[in-house]
């Protein structure tokens, strides 16, 4: 008789892209308008396609959510957040990035999901960001290059 434990393989986690738009001191952030973290500030962001570069995939996301253009190669990462969601739904790993330069105007491209994009002074950020793309956000302000593990226990 042969017995075989089973251990079960995590999902693979979800692969996020989030890019900080920076004019000067101010950074723009979008406003969920979707159920998760309804009402809450972000910077834009989204699922990266399968088999699509990082730096590729967060320029297509940028450019879906608020008409700005930036070439994928001007693109910098800034920082890396390993993120458990804690529900039972597949972790996450969201690369930051910024954008320093872009052409165009920020334009709500996608209402059914954001209520507002907003320009943000650095120093004086809103309180009710939502908490994993905040860890980004600022780990990206005080630790360039680094990653943290967010909401593991």
């Amino acid at each position: 008789m042969s017995t075989h434990t089973q251990v079960p393989v995590p999902a693979r986690p979800i692969v996020d892209v989030h890019v900080i738009v920076r004019d000067g001191e101010k950074l723009l952030l979008s406003q969920r308008g979707g159920p998760y973290g309804h009402g809450r500030w972000h910077a834009p962001s989204g699922k990266l396609d399968e088999g699509e570069v990082l730096a590729v995939g967060a320029a297509r996301e940028l450019e879906e959510e608020t008409g700005l253009h930036v070439d994928p190669g001007a693109l910098t990462l800034l920082h890396t957040v390993v993120h458990h969601q804690g529900d039972g739904t597949p972790d996450r790993i969201g690369y930051f990035y910024e954008a320093r330069a872009f052409t165009g105007h920020p334009v709500n491209r996608e209402p059914d999901k954001c209520l507002d994009l907003r320009w943000f002074a650095e120093h004086d950020l809103p309180e009710d960001l939502i908490e994993y793309p905040a860890a980004g956000l600022r780990g990206s302000l005080t630790r360039p290059g680094g990653v943290s593990f967010h909401n593991w226990s």
